[in-house]
């Protein structure tokens, strides 16, 4: 028989090899666990530090507000540099500061720790993410992302009530150093498993080169889009515990249990909203057509939790909104990913930056209200709806492939290890 007349045999499916991605799964788990530690943790710092509690939140403003304003140019530095480099030392520094907010006696040395660490996850965030896209198979691309947003979001649901536990057996320094021990075991782990990437060469510089991204138009609108989507879902979040509270007469421990529906509603839509888009992909629909499905969806959960007859939708509602922002997220960093390669770790920090300036006009605009129920389901559930507009010309420009925008050229010189 003529061996022209045999059928090609299909390319197996491309696996995602979750085990090679250990380590910086891990690193987004401890990540994840520090946004959120200090919060719970104020009352019992001020206490021992002899502060205010207004001025023990400090701590946290400071962590937030580094993050948001170096993520950018970190960003491109791991575009530039290399993401093992970047990787490397963000988790040093990261390890570092949590020693040191672990050793402070007072509320300077406190600030200063916090802020350090505001500086490392600005530096390893985005270089994860942009590790994750590049060295992953588009057809599961999504779930790969999808999967670190869920260890981020574990952090929440498992790290934050581990790390209350800790402190309140052993003091709250005993977290920050739990925090610090964690990272010494992933940095071995972080060389063996990042491989030593290609420098970038880029076409413009200085702030120019940090600004890239918003010369691209599908990544012009899907930032625009991030803003008003979380403006809408963190800015709103900041009030749904009193909203709740004021609906249902809740304890602060029954709070406590809706926070965990949050990050279990966040691993939910990170890990669907992954597998969705793998799917679509995989279909030829390489436009996201996801994210205005999202932005609906956090309408609809946002209108529940703040109308829902009874607990139960209500607390429906809760989980709708946190599977919307999952997949939102999921759909953004994928994006981010794929639409200018060059610019990866630059757009995921612009991502995270337009996210804390959403989730701060949210905040402010539904604190105008003297009613929060009403703010929230006005600010939230109106600007959910624009995100979902937004995400429709998102995914218009996509489909047209009208996106690009300044190139870069990636050049032959290894990052050195």
């Amino acid at each position: 028989m003529d061996s022209s007349s045999t059928p090609p045999v299909a390319a197996a499916p491309a696996r995602l090899r979750w085990g090679s991605y250990s380590s910086v799964f891990l690193l987004l788990f401890l990540f994840g666990t520090e946004t959120f530690l200090v919060s719970p943790l104020l009352p019992t710092i001020a206490g021992d530090l002899a502060i205010s509690e207004q001025a023990a939140a400090y701590s946290v403003t400071a962590y937030v507000l580094v993050y948001a304003v170096c993520a950018p140019f970190l960003g491109l530095v791991s575009d530039r540099v290399g993401r093992r480099r970047t990787l490397v030392v963000g988790s040093v520094l990261f390890l570092l500061s949590n020693v040191a907010a672990a050793l402070s006696d007072g509320l300077t040395l406190l600030i200063v720790s916090r802020a350090l660490a505001g500086v490392a996850a600005a530096a390893a965030g985005p270089a994860i993410w942009a590790h994750i896209s590049e060295t992953t198979e588009d057809t599961v691309r999504g779930r790969a992302l999808g999967l670190g947003m869920a260890f981020f979001s574990c952090g929440q649901v498992l790290g934050v009530p581990l790390g209350s536990f800790l402190a309140g057996a052993a003091g709250w320094r005993a977290a920050f150093l739990a925090m610090a021990v964690g990272t010494l075991l992933v940095v071995p782990l972080l060389l063996k498993q990042v491989p030593v990437s290609a420098i970038q060469a880029a076409a413009t510089s200085g702030a120019r080169a940090v600004f890239a991204a918003w010369g691209h138009g599908a990544l012009r609108k899907a930032l625009l889009v991030n803003t008003a989507f979380n403006a809408a879902n963190l800015g709103a979040y900041t009030f749904m515990g009193v909203v709740l509270a004021d609906r249902f007469d809740l304890s602060v421990t029954a709070l406590g249990l809706v926070g965990i529906l949050v990050g279990i509603g966040s691993i939910v839509g990170s890990t669907a909203g992954g597998r969705l888009g793998d799917r679509a992909r995989a279909q030829g629909q390489a436009h996201l057509p996801m994210l205005a499905v999202w932005g609906l969806l956090l309408a609809v959960g946002i209108a529940l939790t703040v109308w829902g007859p009874g607990l139960v939708l209500a607390l429906l509602g809760v989980t709708i909104w946190f599977v919307a922002s999952g997949g939102f997220v999921t759909d953004q960093q994928t994006l981010a990913g794929t639409a200018a390669p060059e610019l990866r770790a630059t757009s995921s920090a612009w991502l995270t930056s337009t996210m804390y300036a959403g989730t701060g006009v949210g905040a402010w605009a539904v604190g105008l209200f003297s009613d929060l129920a009403l703010g929230t389901a006005v600010i939230g559930g109106g600007l959910a709806l624009v995100a979902a507009l937004g995400g429709l010309m998102v995914s218009a420009q996509l489909r047209r492939g009208t996106g690009s925008g300044p190139r870069v050229e990636q050049v032959g010189v290894a990052e050195k290890a």
